[in-house]
């Protein structure tokens, strides 16, 4: 709605003009603010966009007609009614200055009258803008900004955070089982508890903050100037406030609590979509691991405090990345393949789960076979696409990332495994499983292990892991799997990729087992001998 008191912007390069007119719009209770030229007048619409623009045609170094020209461009706050002031009185004149963006057109010299008269005229063509836009931009239920008005503010802040070097930061956050608020006790109830999270959220920030309903119990909050570390303190307050207020419904008091994800814009954060998904990252790690806390988005990344000491068994992580350890993912879903596919896909490739692609390979979430559960409701939904059922939000890794990182966050967290990606497009996995065997398989190959270390009773002192057994009994089922596979391919009515997927993924784990037991391999002419007999044996099964 239009403010009690209507700001006014008075521009003209007449001195006495401006004195004048300035008396009676004062006098008629309107805030005035003047500029002497057009380009002092955008500079001042900038800093403070006015109700009302009264502009005087001629004026030297940008006139009425270019100013109100560029007025209309502007991405501004609100709807700004423009008068425009002239001693042309011609029709063509009129039209002239309607055209270029004004909604008024006054000849001079101004009768008072008529002036205030306008202005009241335009107060009501202003009140019902701000009406529509309200309804437009604000979610009925909370008061708060729409996801879309709350957009077009962060490509705002960002743009002047950029131009500015100024922090900012993305709090995310998620009420806890707030379904079973609506299945037990009403959607009225589940009402009440987002309009008290509002209020909450309303009550814990600054004017300069923007607070929207991200859609249903999601909310998110954008605080301009302001670093990770403090945004997560704002959001351990808001926490507290939250899990501590008591809604009444009916006879019953109710207590909800809240998930926060924290995340700061970074040199290397390049697009304002970026920053929401990575504070959307830590808000899924901070659900995964119990509910009810704030996680900062950088400390997905941060080391523990796992103490190292130097000497031979140093930390084995150092100059260690993600590529270096993750299983490489041959294929994925992509989202426009239906459940029916999907679950075809993990039948026959013996895959609980799978990173799903756009249709540029982008990653854009993670399908499991409980999702595919969840469908089975209705025949109907063979045909859904996989983004239907698919989870959006996926914790994802760089190439690069060092994998101590990695392997301190799936240490602290309940989350099995995370997605290592390369410019956005998924190119592997490191699950607590590929650490462990990773782990076991370089301890093995660097003989690390002492004799006296060994967790077995050694009944062979040159070999105590039973490491020829081993290779012996490994090289028999690599060469069986890459029969099987070859005679797969011999097969022209058959889809090969599932078993492409299955026999690379199982022979790449036989492969980690000959690495690690590989300092065995010349252990002696007899088990060398024995070595190629297997093989041999294995490469001529049919």
């Amino acid at each position: 709605m239009v403010p009690a008191v209507s700001k006014v912007l008075l521009v003209d390069d007449d001195p006495a003009i401006l004195r004048l007119i300035s008396a009676w719009l004062e006098r008629a209770g309107y805030a005035v603010q003047i500029a002497a030229d057009g380009l002092e007048a955008l500079q001042s619409i900038e800093r403070e966009c006015p109700d009302f623009l009264i502009a005087d045609w001629i004026m030297p170094r940008l006139d009425g007609l270019e100013l109100c020209r560029r007025v209309r461009q502007l991405a501004l706050p609100h709807y700004v009614y423009t008068m425009l002031l002239s001693g042309h009185s011609t029709p063509d004149s009129t039209i002239v200055g309607l055209e270029s963006g004004a909604d008024e057109f006054l000849t001079k010299p101004v009768s008072k009258e008529m002036l205030l008269a306008r202005l009241r005229a335009g107060t009501r063509v202003v009140a019902l803008e701000r009406r529509l836009n309200l309804t437009a931009n604000t979610d009925g239920l909370t008061g708060l900004m729409t996801q879309r008005m709350f957009y077009e503010l962060l490509q705002k802040e960002w743009a002047r955070a950029e131009r500015l070097h100024l922090p900012l930061s993305c709090v995310m956050l998620d009420l806890d089982f707030f379904k079973r608020v609506n299945d037990m006790h009403g959607h009225p109830a589940g009402d009440l508890a987002l309009k008290t999270t509002a209020k909450l959220l309303l009550e814990h920030t600054r004017a300069s903050d923007s607070l929207c309903r991200y859609g249903g119990e999601e909310f998110c909050a954008l605080l301009p100037e302001t670093g990770e570390e403090a945004a997560a303190h704002w959001a351990e307050r808001l926490r507290t406030a939250l899990a501590s207020q008591k809604i009444d419904v009916g006879d019953e008091r109710l207590q909800i609590t809240g998930s926060f994800g924290v995340a700061q814009r970074y040199d290397d954060t390049q697009t304002p979509e970026q920053l929401i998904d990575q504070a959307d990252q830590a808000l899924l790690c901070a659900k995964r691991t119990g509910r009810d806390r704030v996680i900062r988005f950088q400390s997905l990344n941060e080391a523990g405090d796992l103490k190292i000491e130097n000497g031979p068994q140093a930390d084995l992580f150092e100059g260690v990345q993600a590529r270096h350890v993750m299983t490489p993912l041959v294929v994925c879903l992509r989202e426009e393949e239906t459940i029916g596919q999907a679950a075809e896909f993990f039948l026959r490739s013996r895959i609980n789960s799978t990173p799903v692609i756009d249709e540029n390979g982008r990653l854009v979430g993670m399908l499991s076979e409980k999702d595919l559960m969840m469908t089975m409701v209705s025949l109907d939904y063979w045909q859904l696409p996989v983004r239907d059922v698919m989870k959006p939000k996926v914790i994802a890794y760089e190439e690069d990332t060092p994998v101590r990182a990695i392997y301190e966050f799936l240490c602290r967290v309940s989350i099995r495994r995370v997605v290592v990606v390369r410019e956005g497009r998924p190119t592997g996995c490191i699950s607590r499983a590929t650490l462990l065997r990773w782990f076991r398989n370089l301890v093995l190959s660097k003989g690390l292990i002492e004799r006296e270390n060994a967790p077995l009773p050694l009944k062979d002192e040159s070999d105590p892991h039973h490491s020829k057994q081993r290779l012996v009994e490994t090289a028999r089922q690599l060469a069986r799997q890459s029969a099987e596979l070859l005679e797969r391919f011999q097969k022209d009515d058959e889809d090969l990729i599932p078993f492409i997927v299955g026999g690379s993924t199982g022979m790449q784990e036989l492969l980690y087992d000959l690495l690690a037991y590989s300092r065995y391999a010349n252990a002696g002419d007899r088990f060398g001998s024995g070595l190629q007999a297997m093989l041999a044996e294995g490469c001529c099964m049919e």
